[in-house]
């Protein structure tokens, strides 16, 4: 983690909580998100469901994942980094949007599922009899 300076705090979920930082090399601005649990050995990453999926995507409507990175047992996730996300655009907005913004919002949505479907093994829990 010593390649990144974190500027500030972007957010906090269930799972870990993302900083804005900065490459000490390039001066690139990214998205670092740090993992809440601990993980004990880099096998024991690399075989999240999230670092499999996201380091085979790359699509224009998906985040690109850059570099996993684990350092004393606290697992990284570096991503490009975002100015905006739909949930900033939503709640800053005083004033409905516009139809053809809506439209362009959720075929930016679609196109990036659409690719994450046809890339990504998905385990099936459907139980059948």
């Amino acid at each position: 983690m010593n390649r990144y300076t974190a500027l500030k705090q972007l957010g906090d979920g269930t799972y870990g909580s993302v900083l804005m930082g900065k490459s000490n090399d390039s001066g690139e601005l990214v998205a670092i998100k740090r993992m809440k649990r601990k993980f004990y050995s880099w096998e024991e990453c690399m075989n999240l469901r999230e670092v499999k999926s996201l380091k085979k995507l790359n699509h224009a409507n998906v985040i690109k994942l850059k570099e996993v990175i684990r350092e004393n047992d606290h697992l990284y996730f570096v991503f490009e980094y975002m100015k905006e996300n739909l949930y900033q655009l939503m709640k800053d907005r005083n004033k409905l949007f516009p139809e053809s913004v809506i439209r362009n919002i959720i075929y930016q949505i679609l196109q990036g599922l659409s690719f994450i479907h046809k890339h990504v093994k998905i385990r099936c829990l459907l139980k059948t009899k």
